[in-house]
């Protein structure tokens, strides 16, 4: 890959005398956390789409994105959706969420995963995360179903692209008679026992949004082997429109299906995912071995069991390498401290060298709209703990790896 030499610092000191030293100029252009790599086969299903003036939500593009990812995924049905919000909003519904339900929902992750739960009515009651893939814990999930025997509707979701513990949820929630929602926005293409993600749940969810492995710009969709359930998606998606000569309505629908023009991006973009998921892979282990004498780990997976996707690289600093660091509801502060660092430090250092990084996901029991809701733990507050000690390096596949090593090397530099 070329480098534009425009992007790249004027000046940089990366020799072990210059760590800790102000060496490294501004990128004159952003690093990025992650955004979306065209090839140019987006165009040509987007020009399409106009040639044939099947702009909106019918068209080519829509049958074939929808055949494409079913066969990608291994599950019998697929519907095209607005986001991946719009799929979960459905899988919601399909489980037939009452107002008052609990559902027990992950704790650290984005809004998205549960916000549909309360669209219908549902009280998300938070299960927290373990540390060995930063999903769900199985074992919380099963002293919640002790706490609430009632809940039949479990809705997780894959964290940065690495499956959660597939086999021990899906055990707990047959012996508890639970439906899953598999929330696969972030790992499209992620693996679980040479299985897909996106096809452990019985409604599933991936996202094409714009910072996705592989976007559209915005859409997602719904993953199912019930016909019946995608037919519903289907007519639910297009504001719930009967069979007769003139619009009738018999329930409430929704303005959800994916249009033609947005199809015709996905469709150029998927057969670049293996590709995607290849560098995005190098640019973690690029990250791993060069932290490995820092007192710090990357994001972790069981490679026995699964391959991740790779889509976001986050490092977790180690509790005795944690300088002191104060959050309030919406700013953060530290306090340096010799060989130690904290993620407010380091995404402060990143930032000032126009590079983005960001922190990991807030857990959301400690959401102000959340606080009162239950959480559910055996281990602590694990979630609370990789959020104060974690953060999201730039996973962008356009990085070069010189760029990358600027990077590394002021991640480094906080710890001088």
């Amino acid at each position: 890959m070329s480098i534009k030499t425009d992007r790249l610092p004027k000046s940089m000191d990366c020799s072990a005398e210059g760590i800790g030293k102000p060496r490294i100029e501004r990128f004159a252009e952003k690093i990025w956390l992650s955004t979306p790599t065209m090839h140019g086969d987006e165009m040509k299903y987007i020009q399409q789409a106009y040639d044939s003036n099947w702009m909106s939500t019918l068209g080519e593009n829509i049958n074939e994105i929808e055949r494409l990812v079913c066969e990608k995924v291994g599950c019998k049905y697929a519907v095209a959706l607005s986001s991946c919000t719009a799929a979960l909003h459905m899988a919601v519904k399909l489980a037939g969420v009452k107002p008052g339900d609990r559902v027990f929902c992950s704790d650290m992750t984005f809004a998205a995963t549960l916000n549909p739960v309360v669209y219908e009515g549902g009280i998300p009651v938070f299960i927290d995360t373990e540390y060995d893939t930063w999903n769900m814990d199985p074992a919380a999930l099963e002293k919640a179903f002790e706490q609430y025997p009632d809940v039949k509707l479990v809705v997780f979701a894959n964290l940065y692209g690495t499956p959660a513990k597939m086999d021990e949820l899906q055990a707990v929630c047959e012996a508890h008679g639970a439906v899953i929602i598999e929330d696969a926005a972030e790992s499209f293409g992620a693996t679980y026992k040479g299985k897909q993600t996106g096809s452990f749940g019985k409604y599933n969810t991936i996202s094409f949004n714009g910072n996705k492995i592989v976007t559209g710009s915005s859409g997602g969709m719904l993953l199912t082997d019930d016909k019946d359930a995608a037919d519903k998606v289907r007519k639910w998606s297009t504001q719930s429109r009967e069979n007769a000569p003139w619009y009738q309505h018999a329930e409430i629908g929704y303005n959800y299906r994916m249009s033609n023009v947005i199809a015709g991006v996905v469709r150029g973009q998927m057969p670049y995912l293996d590709e995607h998921i290849a560098r995005k892979k190098a640019i973690y282990m690029r990250y791993k071995e060069a932290f490995c004498d820092l007192p710090v780990s990357m994001n972790p997976y069981n490679a026995d069991e699964c391959e991740p996707n790779y889509w976001l690289s986050c490092m977790i600093i180690d509790k005795a390498a944690m300088c002191k660091q104060i959050r309030s509801e919406e700013e953060a502060s530290f306090t340096d401290g010799a060989g130690k660092s904290c993620p407010t430090e380091i995404l402060d250092k990143l930032a000032e060298y126009n590079i983005e990084g960001r922190p990991i996901w807030k857990p959301m029991h400690m959401q102000p709209i959340f606080r009162d809701n239950a959480f559910v733990s055996v281990d602590g507050d694990v979630g609370a703990d990789i959020f104060e000690r974690g953060l999201c390096l730039p996973s962008d596949i356009k990085m070069t790896a010189e760029e990358q090593e600027a990077v590394i090397q002021i991640v480094k530099s906080c710890f001088m």
